[in-house]
């Protein structure tokens, strides 16, 4: 169980597997800076979360939503979280002022299209994971809404999914106990990171080389 210090955001999972340096960078040296990916993503999060709570029928909407596991050590908010009556002698949760049992369905909201990772997913998942210690339920489904396509792609919470958010979550603890931003390492993703211009990645790489040239003509020539 983490105490209330040692509490890492749930967004710095998508940053730590999109890169460990921009992690870093964010979580460690509180670092950040926009570009148009994070500008319309972060307007998407808005008018999510400026929306009043409502209910749709059988749905109830909860927009905002602080979660909390003490468990994985996490923190943060929910974009979205639907809660669904359910049908007479099935168990959920009961919410107050309420009738009856709920299901918790947690709704993550990202611009753009799904990306070919899983980045998206474990965040999504670790809301859940929240949820779950919360309201001490099972959550087996949740949705991830992509703004281009405008449609929600459902995402599975598997146990192989449950098992790589937790060690994902363990490993950006481990980070941040280190307390050390990873060199960098110039990729095709890091065109499209904010953090660029702190982080030059070609920079570091060209430094990578040298370092490496002036250690092998030591090795050449003891």
């Amino acid at each position: 169980m983490f105490p209330e210090t040692e509490l890492l955001s749930i967004s710095g999972l998508q940053h730590f597997l999109f890169c460990r340096r921009q992690w870093a960078l964010i979580h460690l040296e509180q670092l950040w800076s926009e570009n148009y990916l994070t500008a319309s993503g972060r307007v998407l999060h808005e008018q999510v979360h400026n929306a009043t709570a409502e209910q749709r029928g059988n749905i109830r909407l909860a927009r905002t939503l602080n979660l909390v596991s003490q468990r994985l050590g996490l923190i943060g908010q929910a974009d979205l979280v639907e809660f669904h009556r359910l049908p007479a002698g099935e168990t959920g949760v009961k919410l107050s002022g309420q009738k009856g049992q709920w299901r918790v369905y947690p709704v993550e909201y990202k611009h753009g299209k799904p990306k070919t990772d899983k980045s998206d997913e474990i965040q999504l998942c670790a809301q859940a994971l929240c949820l779950e210690e919360m309201l001490q339920t099972t959550i087996p489904e949740g949705a991830l809404f992509y703004g281009k396509p405008r449609r929600r792609q459902i995402v599975a919470l598997t146990e192989e999914l449950r098992q790589f958010t937790e060690q994902t979550a363990r490993k950006i603890h481990e980070m941040f106990r280190l307390g050390i931003t990873p060199p960098a390492v110039y990729t095709a993703r890091c065109k499209s990171c904010s953090l660029i211009e702190y982080c030059l990645p070609k920079l570091g790489a060209e430094k990578n080389k040298a370092s490496g040239y002036i250690r092998r003509l030591m090795e050449e020539n003891p």
